[in-house]
């Protein structure tokens, strides 16, 4: 079990990436938190029944984890500048592309908590109803807020900060 767990790990291990950078970029404890996580999904890995894909189940479990953990040190994400490198980003794009791709991480690091989660989900390609699964909330609701997710995004990326 151990080794199945280890390799799963590896084979998703950019969304642990994604989910850290998201909501701990910069922090000093990042890796304290990334650990902390990992923990947590081997605690809950006796639970996985295989019902859904593994990246489905570690997905809903360290965004869940990784909200625990921002309410229980009482966290405010903050708008900062990211870099390509810190969102394992691969440089064989563009100039223009990763710039744009700059702007738009830079954009969701302002989204709240639950934003930030339906917003990666999103990106990574998972359907409304994944999504809903995973949040926990209803496929029409997981639409509504996509669509107003999308709006925002626009307006900070339009110079509107968010406040």
């Amino acid at each position: 079990m151990e080794q199945e767990f280890i390799n799963q790990i590896n084979n998703h291990i950019g969304i642990l990436h994604k989910i850290c950078n998201a909501y701990f970029l910069n922090n000093p404890n990042k890796e304290d938190y990334y650990q902390e996580i990992l923990i947590r999904l081997w605690k809950a890995y006796p639970k996985f029944k295989n019902q859904s894909l593994f990246s489905t189940w570690m997905y809903r479990v360290a965004l869940n984890s990784a909200i625990d953990i921002i309410r229980k040190i009482s966290l405010k994400p903050k708008f900062i500048e990211i870099s390509i490198n810190e969102l394992n980003i691969p440089n064989s794009k563009s100039k223009v592309a990763s710039d744009e791709q700059e702007k738009l991480y830079q954009a969701i690091n302002q989204l709240n908590i639950n934003e930030k989660a339906i917003t990666l989900l999103y990106l990574d390609d998972y359907t409304y109803d994944e999504i809903a699964s995973i949040i926990g909330i209803s496929t029409n609701n997981v639409a509504v807020k996509i669509n107003r997710i999308k709006k925002e995004l626009i307006k900070i990326i339009n110079g509107h900060e968010r406040k």
